[in-house]
């Protein structure tokens, strides 16, 4: 049986290597009990997907050093809620990181899922086949 060609351009290896470890550090996040390690390493792996988007649909340009979240929307409109939403949860996440106790395990456990549903949506968007971006391995 033979399968439809993708619709539109190749998908660059950039993009698919961001998508794959976007997919592993949700995984990661999955096993972590502390929710600040949790809730950084899903906002890392959301912020991955978003760097996807852009690695296959931005055109080089200088327009300064901006933000993943502020670059997102003009490539794909359709994530404009969700690049605000991880925008707004980017301070937490540094928060995070830093060690200190901002996240609680529900806060964490529902930024793991929205991070979680966000990469299904990029990789809708860009046409590639969910299960296989684990196998993309690099």
């Amino acid at each position: 049986m033979m399968t439809a060609a993708p619709i539109g351009p190749p998908i660059p290896m950039q993009a698919r290597e961001l998508l794959s470890s976007s997919a592993r550090g949700l995984l990661e996040a999955y096993t972590l009990p502390e929710p600040t390690l949790r809730y950084s390493t899903a906002h890392l792996a959301a912020l991955r997907a978003a760097a996807a988007v852009l690695a296959a649909r931005a055109t080089p340009g200088r327009r300064g050093i901006r933000s993943v979240w502020a670059l997102l929307p003009g490539v794909a409109p359709g994530l404009q809620e969700w690049a605000t939403f991880f925008a707004a949860s980017a301070t937490k996440r540094a928060a995070a990181d830093a060690g200190l106790p901002v996240v609680s395990h529900r806060e964490a456990d529902d930024l793991l899922r929205d991070a979680e549903l966000f990469l299904s949506q990029v990789v809708t968007l860009l046409g590639i086949d969910q299960q296989g971006i684990l196998a993309d391995r690099p």
